[in-house]
């Protein structure tokens, strides 16, 4: 899985602007005692405009059944995804080497007790009926039913500092799936360099 920042916008000193221009005031240069003071209040109290005005894009490369956990996210954020409806590229498979067992609360999906299981028959069956239906000319937006879950998918993603916080939030915590917690750290990563203030602000920790 990889999580790679493509661009981004705004700092911390774009978010404080944005809340003071109600008093018609600008800061050129970020004040980390006063400035720090006023992210910490937005936040606390829920003004979460000021945090829409920085940005980030990624470049997301994850399992199928990790970014269908991920795209239910929708407030504040844009994702476009490879389709392979136009692309029939050899398939790419996530390959565990281990494989955690259920957990007695079915909230939390999975235990911290792992058994060693390979998927590899599986993966390689469904890879020879994808390349066998494209060799009978059938049509990728078709033949791609075959294809399972554990598939890598790629995807443009891009919103404000404020939906990617309620993300990582929701997605970094330990209840979480844990390779849904992968992608989550890696934006965490990204922004805790780019908006230092802001984000130690927005996010449950």
């Amino acid at each position: 899985m990889d999580v790679e920042l493509i661009d981004h916008m705004g700092s911390d000193l774009s978010i404080v602007n944005a809340a003071r221009v109600s008093f018609a005031k600008v800061h050129t240069e970020f004040d980390e005692k006063n400035d720090t003071r006023l992210i910490n209040y937005l936040a606390k109290h829920n003004h979460w405009s000021p945090f829409g005005h920085a940005s980030m894009q990624f470049h997301i490369k994850a399992p199928v059944f990790v970014a269908r956990q991920l795209v239910k996210h929708q407030v504040g954020l844009t994702w476009n995804e490879v389709s392979r409806r136009y692309v029939d590229d050899e398939p790419e498979f996530y390959e565990p080497t281990e494989w955690r067992l259920a957990a007695e609360d079915k909230k939390q999906g999975s235990s911290e007790e792992t058994v060693k299981y390979s998927i590899l028959p599986a993966h390689k069956f469904a890879k020879e009926c994808y390349e066998n239906m494209l060799n009978l000319g059938i049509a990728p937006e078709m033949a791609r039913m075959v294809l399972p879950q554990s598939m890598y998918t790629e995807w443009y993603w891009s919103g404000t500092l404020y939906a990617f916080a309620r993300v990582c939030n929701l997605r970094c915590k330990p209840d979480a799936q844990k390779e849904t917690q992968n992608v989550g750290w890696g934006i965490d990563k990204f922004a805790r360099k780019l908006f230092p203030a802001s984000w130690r602000a927005l996010r449950d920790e």
